[in-house]
């Protein structure tokens, strides 16, 4: 298998919402319909105090907020929530509550597998039914069919119903002994609402059945483990032995090894980290015939370290920079960069022959057995790889546009054999269907107004497909069009985006417009089919926008690295960029102008909140998810201090910076803030609820009551949501707030029906 060994703990990327507003209330004025109760305001205190902490006095007086489940900080929530739905309106009881849910619970939904054994295709699925959720498989041949019959594995409503705990689906890890050998064991994990912390439990796949712990089978409590089987009794494990033994990322520190019939207690240490790293892990792995054990340091988020079992059953570092990835691929070694090293640019993808790459003697002997099989240019960058049996395929991204490209391996020697581009701003990707079994590929396709197919073909011709399934049209896309349009940022740079909306749109200014962003940790953004902003947003006539800014990843590491810890300012001048000549081309108008983003997009949204070159001059409404908002304490609450490569450490001289986009430290009682919605969860143990909860309660403390809104949902880890019906409660209210605010105005003031 392709294994990349990257730590992947840090924000994630959430389903846009939509929005737009007329006016921006200043502190007294009441948004028309969305009155605040005054029995529902925040504890009074002297002006003085509502405005800490600032910029000159950190004294934080809403630091209690950051105890997530205190009887006392629950019902502060609980009433932020009435008031929210009292407001807004209750979600449930409108039209597009309905709709969504409708989707979402759709029959005609696809159904992607997600790992094949033993010839047969497991798929997780979430409908009307099944809340929670099944784990289900079935053959390829029974795939095939437009309504295949599946046989049910695992049913988690059953389980949750048996044991009184809403579990959640966090995936399976199985135990690979070669292609010769069935698998019928794997590690399932499962989490209390949807937190990253999980309960793991060994899974008989013949039996369809948990391993009773008296019967020798592997059970890891409630945790954020990290665990992996090393062979049939023996499991590589780490982020269950305490406190101690964690992270202050509060990731594993430690790697153990825990045999079959002994207590964990006894379990053996093999591998070590630092108490500032990020997170420490141990892998063991087949990957097409050759055996692999390796250990990772993640020093921090970008940075690692990393040691490989040699033949003599030694441990070798890796030598390769420490801001590189590493994935192998047989007996090959690949390496992506993301500083230039031994001659090749950063953004690079590199393969050489692992054993005699580490045998090397110096950088000079090393360099003459790289390989490139990419290199970045200007517009031209490696979103990432896939891999078959005998070929890598590369997602690249040619300013934002797709393109995939097939390199074979065999005989030792890597060819590039063929080169696939999208039609159109289309994206297809190519992934294996079973990496040790063979060259087959699911082919997915989509756009913004394209429904998503899936297809099945072979990497040797990716071309020649045989279509499998297919979205039903969610919404109608008639007369829409896409376009790929660049604003020009504060210093110069070119930033694209992509504007969805109706054929023939006035340039007058009066189409409500949804700016969606996030910046960040080079994630890039790209195409695809939302059923939700499509039936929620598009179908009424409005545009959407998606804002490729730097810190993401869209043109590799330099964009990212552009906007890296002091230089944060950047992304939001980009995304305020793209909004200005949003309103320059006469697309839409500030008062008609929304933007939404979530968790590292959260943190940009409340930027817009604050910044005096955005809030109402550029935004008529903000939706803010599962965000970080005080970048003074981020490191010191749940898994932040893993983000300080991202962001910086406000312990030290960082702060001189980090001041500067903390949301939480630079609102003031003078400033008029467009409306914003504020969405997170208390289940979230990755972005810490106390983020939103202090922003909103300053802003009601600075007497912003009636433009800010706030909405907790009480399970729904960082995704915001658990189940369908808390995904589509979720954003129907964020939408019917949009609605109002932007297209309400649009509307002349008057209510609009959801």
């Amino acid at each position: 298998m392709l294994t990349r060994l990257r730590l992947c703990s840090a924000a994630i990327l959430l389903a846009p919402s939509a929005g737009l507003r007329l006016f921006a209330p200043s502190a007294g004025l009441r948004l028309r319909g969305f009155a605040r109760p005054l029995a529902t305001a925040a504890p009074s205190m002297s002006m003085a105090d509502a405005a800490l902490p600032t910029l000159e006095d950190l004294t934080d007086p809403r630091e209690w907020l950051e105890e997530v489940e205190g009887d006392k900080q629950i019902g502060w929530v609980k009433e932020q929530n009435a008031d929210a739905v009292a407001r807004i309106g209750e979600p449930s009881d409108k039209p597009l509550y309905g709709r969504l849910l409708e989707i979402m619970e759709s029959d005609e939904k696809i159904p992607y597998i997600g790992r094949v054994l033993n010839g047969l295709y497991y798929n997780f699925w979430q409908d009307e039914t099944h809340v929670q959720g099944i784990w289900r498989r079935c053959t390829l041949d029974e795939y095939r069919k437009a309504e295949p019959e599946w046989e049910l594995v695992l049913d988690l409503d059953a389980l949750s119903a048996e044991s009184g705990v809403s579990w959640v689906w966090g995936g399976s890890i199985p135990l690979d002994e070669g292609p010769t050998v069935r698998k019928e064991r794997v590690m399932i994990r499962l989490s209390r609402g949807g937190s990253d912390a999980t309960v793991v439990r060994e899974f008989d796949l013949d039996a369809k059945a948990f391993v009773a712990e008296r019967e020798g089978g592997f059970a890891l409590p409630e945790a954020k483990s990290r665990l992996c089987y090393k062979d049939r009794d023996t499991l590589l494990v780490g982020g269950v032995f305490g406190e101690g033994e964690m992270t202050d990322s509060g990731y594993p520190r430690t790697v153990y090894e825990w045999r079959r019939g002994t207590p964990l207690s006894e379990a053996t240490k093999v591998y070590e980290g630092e108490k500032s790293d990020v997170a420490v892990s141990g892998y063991a792995y087949l990957d097409r015939g050759h055996r692999y054990e390796l250990r990772s340091r993640s020093i921090t988020f970008y940075t690692s370290a990393y040691e490989v079992r040699r033949p003599d059953g030694s441990f070798s570092e890796v030598p390769v920079p420490e801001d590189a990835d590493i994935e192998t691929f047989a007996d090959q070694l690949l390496v992506t960069l993301r500083t230039a090293w031994l001659g090749h640019e950063a953004g690079a993808l590199l393969a050489a022959p692992l054993e005699p790459f580490l045998d090397a003697d110096g950088d000079e002997s090393r360099r003459s057995l790289l390989v490139p099989l990419f290199t970045p240019t200007e517009s031209c960058s490696l979103e990432g790889s896939s891999a078959t049996k005998s070929r890598l395929v590369l997602s690249v991204l040619q300013d934002v546009v797709n393109e995939s490209r097939f390199w074979r391996y065999a005989a030792g020697a890597w060819s590039l054999e063929q080169t696939v581009r999208s039609e159109g701003y289309a994206v297809s990707s190519f992934s294996a269907v079973d990496a040790e079994a063979g060259d087959a590929v699911w082919t997915t396709t989509s756009s913004y107004t394209q429904p998503t197919a899936l297809s099945l073909a072979d990497a040797g011709s990716p071309l020649e497909q045989e279509p499998l399934k297919s979205l039903p049209a969610f919404f109608n896309a008639d007369g829409l069009k896409t376009q790929q349009l660049f604003a020009t940022s504060a210093d110069g740079t070119r930033v694209p985006y992509f504007l969805v909306s109706k054929e023939g749109l006035p340039l007058d200014g009066s189409t409500p417009t949804l700016l969606y962003g996030y910046g960040g940790f080079e994630i890039s953004l790209t195409p695809s089919y939302s059923a939700g902003i499509g039936a929620a947003w598009l179908e009424k006539g409005h545009a959407y926008v998606q804002a490729n800014i730097r810190g993401g990843g869209e043109y590799g590491p330099r964009w990212h690295q552009a906007a890296l810890k002091e230089k944060r300012n950047k992304a939001y001048e980009d995304f305020e960029a793209v909004a200005r000549d949003l309103i320059s081309r006469g697309v839409t108008s500030p008062s008609k102008l929304g933007c939404q983003g979530g968790s590292n997009g959260g943190l940009l949204t409340g930027n817009m909140l604050a910044r005096p070159t955005a809030g109402s001059t550029l935004f008529g409404a903000i939706v803010c998810q599962v965000p970080l908002l005080d970048m003074r304490r981020f490191h010191k609450l749940l898994a932040g201090a893993s983000w300080m490569g991202e962001y910086g450490d406000p312990d030290t001289d960082d702060w001189s910076f980090l001041q500067r986009y903390s949301p939480y430290h630079n609102l003031d009682e003078a400033t008029a803030y467009p409306p914003i919605l504020f969405t997170t969860s208390t289940r979230d143990d990755r972005v810490h609820p106390g983020h939103a909860r202090k922003l909103v309660s300053k802003l009601l403390d600075l007497g912003k009551g009636p433009s800010t809104f706030y909405y907790e949902n009480i399970e729904g880890g960082h995704g915001g949501a658990a189940n369908n019906k808390q995904r589509a409660f979720m954003s129907t209210l964020a939408y019917a707030f949009l609605e109002r605010t932007l297209a309400g105005a649009a509307a002349g003031g008057k209510k609009v029906e959801l």
